[in-house]
């Protein structure tokens, strides 16, 4: 995600949505350039709720892009968490 999303409490709004959501494993971490990246592996309909809330964000973020890059899941998350 890109826009105003670090110092916001995007991660955190990330993973509870995930909690909500079930099933889905990954992470989600800030990256140097002020962008937000979130790897998931799920169901498809899943994955489009997330993708619908990452859109929208917490409360005082500003998202301004979301970019979805479809991969193979690798099975190599146990669970979905904050990673730094």
């Amino acid at each position: 995600m890109s826009g105003d999303v670090q110092g916001v409490g995007f991660r955190y709004f990330v993973l509870k949505r995930v909690q909500k959501i079930t099933h889905i494993k990954g992470y989600v971490r800030n990256r140097r350039d002020g962008r937000v990246e979130v790897y998931a592996e799920g169901h498809e309909i899943q994955l489009v709720e997330l993708e619908a809330a990452l859109r929208q964000g917490p409360q005082y973020s500003s998202v301004s892009g979301v970019e979805v890059i479809p991969e193979s899941p690798t099975g190599q998350h146990p669970d979905f968490r904050i990673t730094f």
